[in-house]
């Protein structure tokens, strides 16, 4: 073998572990927002070629399930999971707890919502939830009804604050998105639109935490109403008709 030959031998493939890969996906969704991990970005950030990529995964979308499985999994259980606590304090509790944890990382938050949330992390949240809805005193079907209506308030309430800042990267403190909004809203034409205009500064804090958790509150009133026995049934609510878990229009 010649010199030259010998000179471009490639030196032995570097090894790589599943959450440095998942490390790269998570920078590059942070920096440049949910389309940015691409394999080819991926493999670039940790110095190998793609095809090494997938020696650990099929492809993208194995990663980004991945990355929403470790994303679910670094949310904080222990006041959601304690049966000792009041339900609606453990529903609050991990409210804010996925709010901060994915707020961190906005470029991540529309592929968590974007695909199936099935693994075993995933799976053990919905548990839980399920479980506390139980103690709350719903029967399994509307806890189930009454889980998947918090899920979608969390997630969809965070999904709209973090489009609400229109950039990639980390979002801006609390209070300087609200002022933000407030700026525009104040700068925007209220002509033909009243009620906008009234509702202005209203409208500005829908990306606070003041905003989420009053809406959240709003939610878990009406789930307590179905959990109280001594509460209305269905039938008696006004416009309401039907078994319990079905509401007629």
């Amino acid at each position: 073998m010649s010199v030259t030959s010998e000179g471009r031998r490639r030196g032995p493939r570097r090894a790589l572990t599943d959450d440095e890969i998942l490390d790269a996906a998570l920078d590059l969704l942070d920096e440049g927002g949910p389309d940015a991990a691409s394999v080819r970005g991926i493999a670039a950030r940790v110095g190998v070629a793609p095809n090494a990529v997938y020696t650990y995964f099929p492809d993208k979308a194995a990663v980004i399930r991945a990355l929403v499985e470790r994303l679910l999994g670094g949310v904080d259980h222990d006041m959601f999971a304690d049966r000792s606590q009041p339900w609606r304090e453990r529903v609050e509790a991990l409210a804010l707890e996925l709010r901060a944890h994915l707020s961190a990382h906005p470029g991540a938050v529309p592929l968590v919502i974007g695909g199936p949330m099935d693994g075993p992390h995933a799976l053990a949240l919905n548990e839980r939830l399920l479980q506390l809805l139980v103690d709350a005193g719903l029967d399994p079907t509307d806890a189930a009804r009454a889980s998947y209506l918090l899920i979608v308030y969390a997630f969809g309430s965070i999904a709209l604050e973090v489009a609400a800042a229109h950039r990639p990267g980390p979002l801006p403190p609390e209070s300087e998105r609200v002022a933000i909004r407030q700026a525009a809203f104040s700068a925007a034409s209220t002509e033909g639109f009243p009620r906008g205009a009234e509702a202005a500064a209203t409208m500005a804090g829908y990306v606070s935490t003041e905003q989420y958790l009053w809406g959240l509150r709003r939610v878990l009133d009406g789930i307590t109403a179905r959990a109280t026995p001594d509460g209305p049934t269905p039938a008696e609510l006004p416009g309401r008709s039907g078994p319990r878990g079905i509401h007629s229009a």
